[in-house]
């Protein structure tokens, strides 16, 4: 599915991701785990294809294809998935009809028919009910005014419609309280499937309670520097990772 060789990233000449190589095969979900400034949403960024990152070496191949060769749209459409920490207010784009041209820009570079408009308002209305989004919230601009978990359920349900092959969540936990991150996992727990793959992002180990992980690698000034099975992140968050590391 992915293969990261020895990749080394840099922002403005400061080294962030130093020889970094990870595997990822269908099926699997990993968690990537580490302190603040230690690469992780570098990594996130490097794969959706965001500027101002200078690749020093190394390749990243996505569905046997060179990621560097694609641009941030062919990325998406080959199955990439970027579920922001932050995500972004578009005010004036209006949810659903942007949900249905994301969906039919895919399918039509897949050469698949376009989604009718029948199918598409059933598979909107099953998800949306599924991660508790409402009627209402559904007429208003992408993620305009949304509060925290508003944002994480609506990239969820944008997430669920796309059917992506590789989906990163990007400290996806950030700014939940509970009954929101279990909403949240329970969406991404139901897109898991034999031949898709899950990157997990995160700070702590409360997510992947939620959403657990075949493996845990924990990531430190650019470099794996330990990985493991989910007992890793408990035993991180026991010692934490200056006696982990």
């Amino acid at each position: 599915m992915l293969e990261i060789k020895d990749l080394t990233v840099s922002v403005e000449d400061k080294i962030i991701l130093n020889n970094f190589s990870l595997k990822i095969n269908q099926g699997e979900v990993h968690a990537i785990m580490g302190p603040n400034g230690s690469g992780k949403s570098t990594l996130s960024n490097v794969l959706c294809g965001k500027d101002n990152y200078k690749i020093k070496k190394g390749e990243i191949i996505f569905k046997e294809k060179n990621i560097f060769e694609l641009s941030i749209d062919e990325r998406a459409k080959l199955g990439l998935f970027l579920a922001f920490q932050y995500p972004v207010e578009l005010p004036g784009v209006s949810i659903t009809p942007f949900l249905k041209t994301a969906i039919n820009s895919k399918l039509k570079s897949l050469g698949k028919k376009e989604i009718d408009s029948l199918e598409f308002a059933k598979k909107v209305r099953e998800a949306s009910e599924y991660l508790g989004i409402s009627k209402e919230m559904l007429k208003r601009s992408v993620n305009e005014g949304f509060s925290g978990g508003e944002k994480k359920r609506y990239e969820v349900l944008q997430m669920t419609l796309l059917n992506p092959d590789l989906t990163i969540l990007d400290e996806t936990d950030s700014g939940l309280d509970i009954d929101a991150l279990k909403t949240v996992s329970k969406g991404v727990n139901r897109l898991k499937r034999k031949d898709n793959s899950i990157v997990v992002i995160t700070h702590y180990q409360r997510l992947l309670d939620y959403i657990i992980p075949d493996f845990v690698h924990i990531l430190v000034a650019g470099k794996i520097v330990r990985s493991g099975d989910k007992n890793l992140a408990l035993e991180l968050e026991k010692k934490g990772y200056e006696n982990i590391i």
